[in-house]
C-alpha cells in the first residue's frame, strides 16, 4: 500500500492523470469517446491525462470516473464510516459540529 502523505496536489493529480489513461485504454476508448461520454473537451482530457494539469476540479474527476465505470470505487476512496457513540451528546443528540471548549 502506497503512502501518499508525501505528495503534492499536483504530483497527486498527475499520478491520477496516467491511471485514469490506463482505465480509458483498458477500455479500448479514445479521448473523443471519453470526451463525449462526460461532457468534457478533448483537450481537457489530454491534459489531465498527459499531466500537463496540476490541478482538476473535483466535479470534472467525478465526470471522468463515470465515463470509465469507476465511480462506484467511492466507497473504496472514502467509505462510509459506522456510527460513533462519541458524536452523540448527553441529551442524545448527535452532534453537528466539533467544537472544543475553550481553556
Amino acid at each position: 500500500m502506497n503512502d501518499y502523505c508525501d505528495y503534492s496536489a499536483p504530483e497527486l493529480v498527475k499520478m491520477l492523470g496516467r491511471r485514469f489513461k490506463d482505465y480509458r485504454m483498458r477500455a479500448n476508448w479514445t479521448q473523443k469517446e471519453v470526451a463525449e461520454m462526460s461532457g468534457l473537451s478533448i483537450l481537457t482530457i489530454h491534459r489531465f491525462e498527459n499531466g500537463s494539469v496540476g490541478n482538476i476540479s473535483l466535479s470534472t474527476f467525478l465526470l471522468l470516473l463515470k465515463s470509465v465505470g469507476c465511480i462506484n470505487d467511492l466507497d473504496e476512496l472514502m467509505p462510509e464510516q459506522p456510527e460513533s457513540p462519541y458524536l452523540y451528546k448527553e441529551n442524545h443528540k448527535k452532534a453537528q459540529r466539533v467544537r472544543h471548549k475553550k481553556i
